[in-house]
């Protein structure tokens, strides 16, 4: 039983870091871009 959950308790961690990392690189990409947009607004 307890080992049942620990690997229920393992693949969410693993599921959510992967999660988190593909997250991260999006709004990361996103805030780059509208920053490059800004930046050209201004030349």
């Amino acid at each position: 039983m307890i080992q049942k959950i620990l690997i229920i308790i393992v693949s969410v961690s693993i599921f959510g870091l992967l999660l988190f990392a593909y997250v991260r690189n999006q709004i990361k990409k996103r805030i780059n871009f509208y920053l490059q947009e800004k930046t050209k607004k201004k030349r």
